[in-house]
């Protein structure tokens, strides 16, 4: 499944931010590292949780998560 939700968040990046390559979306990326604003995060966020059809509270993505967490977060909610 984590690789799946990899993909996934791999392939929603590409669609929200189409500077950015996929292959440098990898584990030990953050999303603003990448070039992300808070708002292209956001988008990210909530275009994964519709895929996986899931609800996460927000206070979840308090922090500075890189991809690994993101992806593990999703998981415990998929």
């Amino acid at each position: 499944m984590d690789a799946e939700i990899l993909a996934l968040l791999r392939r929603t990046v590409v669609t929200v931010v189409p500077e950015i390559d996929a292959t440098e979306v990898v584990p030990d990326a953050r999303l603003a590292d990448l070039g992300c604003n808070s708002i292209d995060r956001a988008d990210i966020v909530t275009l994964v949780m519709e895929e996986l059809g899931v609800q996460i509270p927000v206070g979840e993505f308090g922090g500075d998560h890189d991809v690994r967490s993101l992806v593990g977060l999703f998981g415990a909610y998929a």
